[in-house]
């Protein structure tokens, strides 16, 4: 059986403030294979985002990474200089960012952003082969060629996510990382550009890491599911089975929360908050909102443990 494309080790991402650490990530594992759609869900402020950033090594002060290994392809991102990830991004990793209007110059044209990277990574191109490769990829994400010489003013936000999508598959990376690429979009736009991200991630054969808090997308995205909460990892399996026979009460929760049209109105919540990341519980993290939890909950943090094969969960209830 073939390495995993990438594997997190106990990875550690700490916000230092006046007050202490707040633990963003905390002891994180897990490995994703070479061509799998991975989702990773959890609600706002569970360390997605941060997971996103410290696999491209965008982390700024007061962040850092504090510990663990982020192997791609058999090299340490976490080990790179400065200038070893920059070459590594683009050719080897790619990020899908949250908000396309923020992302894109305003000031420079679509073929321009679109070639800016190779440039930088040291493609030569002609002119005419520039034209070339930025119509192939407006082609790939369904975007006319006149689009190339528009700003990013003159595009729809879809049009805007498509160019984003477009800048990340530009020099065909193993990986991309989606940071929840529909958030700011209408509901048939971000079906059309998550059908544009399947179709070039089966293409490509692309890896795929798709950030996000909508269980419903991930059912009808993804083939692997991750589920963080509070900067550690709950639980993770084949999307299938997590949504037969979720074992964690969290994922259970979440799955529970989606709305059925056979009760019309009827909305299910997860009740409490979610903790402090400077003082987090003691235990298990989310034992203080959890409907199964025990003594043994808020004494012990659970080890993340694999409970069946290919699913790994971080619950007493499965590892006590």
């Amino acid at each position: 059986m073939s390495e995993p494309i990438l594997q997190v080790k106990n990875l550690k991402v700490y916000y230092y403030v006046e007050a202490g650490a707040v633990k963003a990530v905390d002891d994180v594992t897990f490995d994703l294979d070479d061509g799998t759609k991975m989702g990773l869900v959890g609600e706002s402020g569970s360390g997605k985002s941060t997971m996103a950033q410290a696999l491209m090594r965008m982390i700024k002060p007061p962040g850092k990474i504090e510990g663990g290994e982020m192997i791609l392809d058999g090299v340490d991102l976490v080990k790179l200089s400065t200038e070893q990830m920059r070459q590594t991004k683009l050719r080897k990793l790619a990020m899908i960012p949250q908000g396309a209007m923020n992302a894109l110059n305003p000031v420079m044209r679509i073929d321009h952003q679109l070639v800016d990277g190779m440039l930088d990574h040291g493609v030569t191109l002609s002119k005419q082969e520039r034209e070339e490769r930025v119509a192939r990829l407006l082609e790939m994400v369904d975007l006319a060629p006149k689009v190339a010489k528009m700003y990013p003013h003159e595009l729809s936000g879809g049009m805007q996510q498509r160019v984003t999508v477009a800048q990340s598959i530009s020099m065909e990376p193993d990986l991309i990382i989606a940071d929840e690429p529909t958030s700011a979009l209408d509901v048939v736009i971000q079906r059309q550009v998550m059908e544009t991200i399947n179709n070039l991630q089966e293409r490509l054969g692309l890896s795929l890491i798709l950030i996000g808090h909508d269980m419903g997308l991930m059912a009808q995205t993804v083939s692997r599911l991750a589920v963080m909460y509070a900067g550690r990892m709950m639980e993770i399996g084949a999307t299938y089975d997590m949504f037969r026979d979720p074992l964690h009460p969290y994922t259970q929760l979440l799955i529970s929360s989606l709305p059925v049209l056979a009760n019309k109105g009827v909305f299910a919540g997860i009740p409490g908050i979610t903790p402090s990341l400077l003082n987090p519980p003691e235990g298990c993290v989310f034992h203080t909102r959890c409907p199964k939890a025990w003594d043994l909950c808020s004494q012990s943090t659970p080890k993340f443990t694999e409970a069946q094969p290919g699913r790994w969960v971080a619950c007493h209830l499965h590892t006590a």
